[in-house]
């Protein structure tokens, strides 16, 4: 009997092509018979189950005329004739969309464009220690570090003189095209060329620094620039500013890790600094002006008469952010009582009324 694409992919007759794919390519893995557990003969008619449903036209016609649907050629039925005409055949998937994908992952890399895609250096993290000044206000730090750069002396060519031409094995296109067995008989895959490592150049003559590689290992100093506000424990990205890549590839990232030292006066909260600040009994009773020392330099607050200790004092515009919006700092006042009194000073408070 012939054989339900739906049924087979586990999807509805009104099935969206994207939950056709998503079916599809879920079997697809589950079945893979290069996988443990895999099932040659369901990954065969999951594929040609695929090749009904994910086709405008051939889905109109399997609907159509339902299991009788059994044209031949190319619009015919892949279930009529099985997979035979498969086996043997020097089958590129490379046009094949999402089996194609499936084939990359499972052979290493069927579609062009991903094979031939250039090295990557490596990344480089780093710690980085800011005063709390610093983390406010924003700063440029300058990191030197010893690791691999692109060679100047070539350019990073790895040719003499920075000179190259074009690859003979591949004729420039950086890629050339490899055959492989699989269930499906002869798969043709494409590769990075190994004598350009992918570049489609290859030196004249190799660079006596480099050796023909495009890099070398020297110190390099990095500037970093952190906006106002980074967060303790934050890390920032500084891109193709990692190692260097062999043969032309792409520069890795480098990541800078903040910490940010305390500060015996501040406290972040948020967009806010806080701090605390002692005035006298009488301060707080009858009010006064006095300093606050602020990330920005002395302010002078007025604290209201009858202040009560941990009562708070906003001043506006001196805490964390950039020169358009800034968060507010915060003073926390702490009232202080004396601990021993004169004789005339607790008869003074006496007659205030100010003792219990």
């Amino acid at each position: 009997m012939p054989l339900d694409p739906y049924k087979i992919l586990g999807v509805e007759r009104n099935a969206s092509q994207e939950e056709i794919k998503k079916a599809f390519r879920k079997l697809a893995h589950q079945h893979h018979p290069d996988k443990g557990g895999g099932d040659e003969q369901k990954f065969k008619e999951v594929n040609a189950a695929y090749q009904i449903l994910s086709d405008p036209e051939k889905r109109q016609q399997y609907d159509q005329f339902g299991q009788t649907f059994d044209g031949q050629g190319p619009q015919g039925n892949p279930f009529a004739g099985g997979f035979g005409g498969f086996q043997g055949a020097n089958f590129d998937f490379s046009n094949f969309g999402d089996l194609g994908d499936i084939m990359g992952e499972f052979f290493g890399g069927a579609r062009g464009g991903r094979s031939r895609r250039a090295s990557r250096g490596n990344d480089i993290q780093i710690d980085l220690q800011l005063t709390f000044e610093e983390m406010v206000r924003g700063v440029e730090r300058d990191v030197t570090l010893r690791k691999l750069d692109a060679c100047a002396e070539c350019k990073g060519t790895g040719g003499k003189d920075g000179k190259t031409k074009t690859c003979a094995t591949c004729n420039g296109q950086g890629a050339v095209r490899m055959v492989q067995r699989t269930v499906f008989g002869n798969v043709q895959r494409t590769v990075a060329c190994d004598a350009c490592h992918g570049r489609g150049q290859v030196p004249e003559k190799e660079c006596a620094i480099c050796q023909g590689t495009g890099v070398v290992k020297r110190e390099s100093t990095i500037k970093i620039t952190l906006p106002p506000g980074v967060e303790n424990g934050e890390t920032v990205r500084v891109r193709g500013k990692g190692e260097a890549a062999p043969f032309g590839g792409a520069s890795g990232d480098l990541y800078a890790r903040l910490f940010v030292k305390k500060d015996r006066r501040f406290e972040r909260d948020g967009q806010y600094i806080r701090s605390v600040i002692d005035i006298g009994f009488t301060q707080a009773a009858l009010g006064d002006v006095i300093n606050v020392e602020t990330i920005d330099g002395i302010e002078k607050v007025e604290i209201p008469a009858g202040t009560q200790s941990g009562e708070e004092v906003v001043i506006n515009g001196k805490g964390i952010g950039n020169d358009r919006r800034r968060g507010d700092h915060i003073v926390t006042v702490r009232v202080v009582t004396p601990r021993k009194l004169t004789r005339r000073q607790r008869e003074l408070l006496d007659e205030l009324g100010l003792t219990g």
